[in-house]
């Protein structure tokens, strides 16, 4: 705005405008110098040189996150991985009890372990049994855990009970429940006098052989809450919407089962499927204590051939090429359970390709 401007409109408006007229002159001012008028600063200032840059990320935080794996990965490096080598390397020495003494310069065999424990030992046999037993006693488990879950769902007077006594078998520890059915399956017994009651003789439960039914008979009374309980987290990931629509729709109880809530089950079974299969090809507690050592051939399963190979015939280089079997056995079921979630992973929209 010119002088001359500034004195016409002074002299029409009178000094009340004077002083706005002023104001407005000088923030005219300012902004033509690239001032800002309320903090004095320059534009320029604001948006380019006065801007602090952003600081990069340098190494050491970037790799941050990795240094708090470092307790655990020493951890699992000295419980998990050292074993494991040391274990592989005894498979490969004839490790008894005259070479134990001095068991690095114990004479060094190669595969001949593994080619006795193939070929020269009951340990297919052991496999055999211990894959049969557990398949058996998982498909026992599942439909008792579903029908215990889909059973208790529903809210009811005393169904926090219910669950309660459902867990038993699953909180008590496999050195007393073991010792329980021990003491059930002697001869003349609690079992063996509630079957005389209908006329009927139980024979030898321990020894003979019935020893590999009741070994599955323990393993599922003792195993069935687990399943119960994964079953049960399925089950409250159902919307009750869908029930709602099932009902509205005049869904029959099986109809219902099937399509509504086993497709929500899918998921949880499959692991508890694995996780059981595994459980039960690595239980020793139950066997050991149920049967004693040396246990019946009928049970000789797994862990038990191997811990008398080790501990009673002295061949800790045999047990140890028989420990690898095994977990080559475990690592077999669990990589396809890992893969097959990664493929389902990958097919889903989210999923990466």
């Amino acid at each position: 705005m010119s002088t001359d401007s500034f004195r016409e409109i002074k002299a029409v408006a009178g000094p009340a405008a004077e002083g706005q007229l002023a104001r407005s002159g000088t923030a005219a001012q300012t902004s033509d110098d690239g001032t800002s008028p309320n903090t004095g600063t320059s534009t320029l200032q604001r948006g380019g040189r006065g801007k602090k840059p952003a600081r990069r990320k340098g190494l050491s935080e970037r790799n941050r996150p990795l240094w708090m794996l470092i307790p655990g990965g020493l951890l699992m490096f000295v419980i998990i991985v050292i074993p494991l080598f040391l274990g592989i390397y005894m498979s490969a020495l004839n490790l008894d009890q005259y070479t134990l003494r001095k068991w690095v310069s114990a004479p060094f065999i190669g595969f001949d372990n593994f080619v006795e424990a193939l070929t020269d030992s009951p340990l297919l046999h052991s496999v055999w049994l211990s894959v049969s037993y557990s398949l058996i006693a998982m498909l026992v488990t599942l439909p008792l855990g579903i029908a215990a879950a889909v059973a208790t769902q529903n809210a009811f007077k005393g169904r926090a009970l219910v669950r309660s006594i459902f867990l038993i078998p699953y909180v008590l520890p496999s050195f007393v429940v073991a010792t329980v059915w021990r003491t059930m399956f002697q001869p003349d017994g609690v079992v063996d006098s509630a079957l005389s009651v209908f006329g009927m003789d139980g024979g030898l439960w321990l020894n003979g052989p019935q020893t590999y039914w009741t070994l599955i008979l323990v393993q599922i009374w003792a195993s069935w809450p687990f399943i119960y309980l994964l079953a049960l987290s399925g089950l409250q990931a159902v919307d009750h919407e869908v029930h709602e629509a099932s009902a509205l729709d005049g869904a029959l109880w099986w109809n219902k089962l099937r399509y509504v809530i086993f497709p929500y089950l899918k998921g949880p079974l499959a692991l508890a499927f694995l996780i059981g299969m595994l459980h039960h090809i690595n239980n020793f507690t139950l066997p050991f204590v149920l049967f004693g050592v040396p246990a019946p051939a009928d049970v000789e399963v797994l862990p038990i051939l191997t811990y008398v190979t080790s501990f009673q015939s002295f061949r800790f280089g045999l047990s140890a090429a028989m420990a690898f079997v095994s977990l080559v056995l475990i690592a077999i079921p669990l990589f396809i359970y890992l893969r097959a979630v990664k493929l389902d992973d990958a097919e889903t929209p989210g999923g990466k390709k």
